[in-house]
C-alpha cells in the first residue's frame, strides 16, 4: 500500500500516506501513537513503523 514511499519518511508524506493533515499526523508523532526519529529538529518516520500503526489501527478499527 505505501510502495511508492520513501523507506524513511517525511512529516508531510506521513500524512499524505493517511491522507490525513499535517496538524494530525504531528498529532500522532507527539502523542507517541507513530514511532519515530528525532534527528535534531528534524522528524522521521521510519516506512516500517507507518505500517505497523496502519495495521494496528485497521485491527483496533475491526474489533
Amino acid at each position: 500500500m505505501f510502495e511508492e514511499y520513501p523507506d524513511i519518511m517525511t512529516t508531510l508524506q506521513v500524512a499524505e500516506a493517511l491522507r490525513i493533515g499535517r496538524s494530525s499526523a504531528y498529532n500522532l508523532i507527539n502523542s507517541k501513537s507513530l514511532a519515530h526519529i528525532r534527528i535534531g529538529t528534524l522528524i522521521r518516520v521510519p516506512k516500517k513503523c507507518l505500517i505497523d500503526y496502519y495495521e494496528k489501527a485497521i485491527e483496533a478499527s475491526t474489533r
